[in-house]
């Protein structure tokens, strides 16, 4: 696990590796920004926030990268498309 710092927020963030590629995760209290690897289907049939970003291969990627996909819930705590990925972490606190 590492520590991301965005302000005085504190985010965890994971990378798991798998044969091919490194599925990659940032959490927040209430949510979590993800790689393409993560479904927002399964998201949506939990009732989690979760925004993907896409084409990234590191945490400073995804925190740059604009948000490609968002579940139900994301959605309704403000988090919108286009956006970047730091911006929907902060929404998702």
């Amino acid at each position: 696990m590492d520590t991301i710092k965005i302000n005085d927020n504190t985010f965890s963030a994971y990378t798991i590796p798998t044969p091919n590629v490194s599925m990659m995760v940032i959490t927040s209290p209430n949510g979590m920004l993800a790689c393409g690897y993560i479904s927002v289907d399964a998201a949506d049939k939990f009732g989690d926030a979760l925004a993907i970003v896409r084409g990234v291969s590191s945490y400073d990627d995804m925190l740059k990268a604009q948000v490609s996909s968002v579940s139900k819930k994301a959605e309704e705590m403000g988090v919108q498309l286009g956006m970047t990925g730091e911006e929907a972490l902060i929404k998702m606190k």
